[in-house]
């Protein structure tokens, strides 16, 4: 069993979407969870954020989620949306260094490491972010089974 944390800052857009597309994978060797590195706990996924998964008939039922050091214990596969994130995390849990990559470098994504924040964007800018979190969870886990 493979247990994969997807990270943001607020965990109500990007962590929240990725997290929702790749449970929907309904992979049975793979679980999946989400915080954010500055989350406020309780709160639902943005507004967008969670059209965009109706509209795609992705399940979701999300309340945010603050790191803590269980849920990086937890973890086998931490993936963050940003480099930034990752750093965060590298320097405030150094004995996850390992386990923690941007979702692009673990991918194999070469450039740009940062999957854009849709906060405060369009419905439009969402379905932007969302396209870009699945095609990339989709090389993950061609990944993860190998």
């Amino acid at each position: 069993m493979r247990r994969v944390l997807f990270v943001c800052t607020g965990n109500t857009c990007r962590s929240p979407m990725a997290e929702a597309i790749l449970r929907n994978k309904n992979l049975d060797e793979v679980e999946v969870r989400s915080a954010g590195i500055y989350a406020a706990t309780g709160s639902e996924a943005s507004t967008h954020a969670k059209q965009v998964l109706d509209e795609r008939k992705v399940r979701h039922n999300h309340r945010s989620q603050m790191l803590t050091l269980e849920a990086v214990e937890w973890a086998d596969l931490i993936l963050t949306m940003t480099s930034s994130h990752k750093y965060a995390i590298q320097q405030q849990f150094p004995q996850a260094v390992m386990k923690v990559f941007t979702l692009k470098e673990y991918t194999g994504e070469p450039g740009n490491q940062d999957v854009v924040d849709p906060y405060g964007g369009s419905l439009a800018t969402y379905e932007e972010t969302y396209q870009e979190l699945e095609k990339y969870i989709d090389k993950a886990i061609e990944k993860l089974k190998s």
